[in-house]
């Protein structure tokens, strides 16, 4: 006769950095899951617009950090804070599906070969405040959805794992405030599977300015060298969000548009490789399509092809930064330098 397990005990981890403004949304949302967190930590990362006394509000623990550490120093200490089997981490500015915790359950207890499970974000924002947002949550929901089954890459935002299995791995690399999944899955998929389900779900808050946006693209991009260059077991099977192809041809439009002047075969050539971005990402583009009307697909043309731009344009950077400074980039490297007499 078979002994039926116990039902896991959960910890919703919650870091947050100054989303007062979400993080009612965000922890409402984890208390009225339909698989009761055993306990909710919110991590307060030195925020300074009153999101301690927000978060003090709802049945939670509210830890604050004294100095603002960035993503992964707040999600490691609310691990260290939490006793549940499996922690579940939810950044504050979504807010997941009634079922979210309880999918994650299901697929740990299922197959325990999983180090972790998470989820797609939903193809509409959290809070609707214009089209660059609509654009940023339609493209995330995208290429998530495409990439549905096991995969190479964890993604934090709304994910669920066995506490052992972090306790094996080890925390999250401090030194990186961006990209910090990417360094993480580095360490987790060669001794655990790594399963990215539709069954998860969250709506999230996104930038809603083009400027912000593509200040952030820029500074993401910039790490995007580094990390890659400390890859062994995932190098070339990561996650993509963007078509490498289709990037690349958005900037070298860009460099040939600003040779327009000096010769129409610059206009010519720039038209061509534009319309090779679009080619490389179809199904992309017919998604803006067919869920917001011809319109919409205009604008979103045009947000993703700056995005583009700016994340080649922030990747070179970033590997000159890589070159020339050799604290830049994750703390294997740093504290390598720091170690050279």
């Amino acid at each position: 006769m078979a002994i039926a397990r116990p039902a896991p005990r959960v910890s919703v981890v919650v870091p947050n950095y100054n989303y007062a403004g979400t993080l009612p949304l965000c922890l409402e949302s984890v208390l009225a899951q339909t698989y009761p967190p055993h306990e909710v930590i919110v991590v307060d990362d030195a925020s300074t617009d009153g999101s301690r006394e927000v978060a003090a509000r709802y049945s939670c623990r509210v830890i604050g950090l004294e100095r603002n550490g960035g993503v992964s120093a707040a999600r490691n200490r609310g691990v260290a804070e939490s006793t549940g089997e499996i922690v579940f981490f939810v950044d504050s500015d979504v807010a997941l599906a009634p079922d979210a915790v309880e999918q994650a359950v299901r697929e740990l207890r299922a197959d325990p070969s999983l180090g972790c499970v998470y989820g797609v974000v939903a193809p509409e924002p959290l809070v609707d405040d214009g089209v660059v947002e609509r654009y940023r949550v339609l493209h995330a929901h995208h290429w998530q959805a495409r990439s549905v089954g096991r995969v190479h890459t964890a993604i934090f935002m709304m994910a669920a794992m066995p506490r052992a299995v972090f306790d094996e791995v080890g925390p999250f690399d401090a030194n990186l405030r961006d990209s910090e999944d990417v360094e993480y899955s580095e360490r987790l998929a060669p001794r655990h599977a790594i399963l990215l389900t539709d069954a998860i779900s969250g709506r999230h808050d996104e930038v809603d300015r083009l400027g912000p946006l593509l200040a952030e693209q820029f500074r993401r991009a910039q790490l995007l060298v580094p990390v890659a260059a400390i890859e062994k077991h995932n190098k070339g099977r990561g996650l993509k969000a963007n078509s490498p192809l289709g990037a690349g041809a958005a900037w070298l439009a860009a460099v040939l548009l600003l040779g327009t002047a000096l010769s129409p075969w610059c206009a010519i050539a720039a038209l061509f490789l534009a319309g090779a971005s679009i080619a490389a990402d179809p199904g992309l583009y017919r998604s803006a399509l067919r869920r917001r009307g011809p319109g919409f697909l205009a604008v979103f043309t045009l947000i993703h092809y700056l995005v583009q731009v700016t994340l080649i344009t922030g990747a070179m950077a970033g590997a000159v930064r890589w070159v020339i400074d050799p604290s830049f980039g994750p703390g294997p490297r740093r504290d390598s330098v720091r170690a050279t007499p």
